[in-house]
C-alpha cells in the first residue's frame, strides 16, 4: 500500500499536536471574507520585488540565439547519414557545415 504525504496547514487532530499546541505557534489567523477580498495579487502589492523576480527567472538558461537552428523532417540516403554518424558526437553540426559550404553561405 502506497501512502501519500501532503502537506498542510491546518490542525489535524491525532496527528500528535493538540489544537492548543497548535495555537500556540501558529502567528496566521484564518483570514475573514473582507481580509480575503480586499488582498491584492503580489504583483500590485510589491511591483518592483515582482519585477525583480521576473528578470532574474528570465536570464536563467542559455541565451537567446540571433538565428536559432529550426528542427527539419528530412530523407537522406543511408550512407550519407552513416558516414557522419561514424564521425562522432557533432556529426550534425558537421553535416549543417557541409551544408552551408555547399550552398556558398
Amino acid at each position: 500500500m502506497i501512502i501519500k504525504a501532503r502537506k498542510t496547514t491546518q490542525f489535524q487532530p491525532g496527528r500528535g499536536y493538540s489544537k492548543e499546541d497548535w495555537d500556540a505557534v501558529s502567528d496566521n489567523p484564518p483570514l475573514s471574507k473582507e481580509e480575503m477580498a480586499s488582498a491584492k495579487p503580489f504583483k500590485e502589492a510589491f511591483p518592483e520585488v515582482a519585477e525583480k523576480m521576473e528578470r532574474a527567472i528570465a536570464a536563467r538558461g542559455r541565451p537567446k540565439l540571433d538565428n536559432p537552428k529550426q528542427p527539419l523532417n528530412i530523407r537522406l540516403d543511408a550512407d550519407i547519414i552513416q558516414f557522419y554518424k561514424a564521425t562522432g558526437k557533432g556529426w550534425q553540426s558537421r553535416m549543417n557545415d557541409a551544408l552551408r559550404k555547399a550552398a556558398g553561405l
